[in-house]
């Protein structure tokens, strides 16, 4: 579920209100185990371009 997520962000990362959309399901969806796994890719990925996003929905997934 993880890798589905990945590409689906990926996908979707040219709109700022798509990529917060999808990653609002993917903190969801994803297992409790892979939440850190997601916000370092995340972080690693689009931290430059979404960085406040990436923190405000992990922010409130804790």
């Amino acid at each position: 579920m993880l890798e589905y997520f990945k590409t689906i962000l990926s996908k979707v990362s040219f709109d700022r209100k798509l990529f917060e959309k999808e990653l609002k399901k993917a903190i969801k969806s994803v297992l409790k185990d892979e939440l850190s796994e997601l916000k370092r890719w995340c972080c690693d990925n689009f931290g430059q371009k979404y960085g406040n996003v990436i923190e405000q929905q992990f922010a409130l997934a804790y």
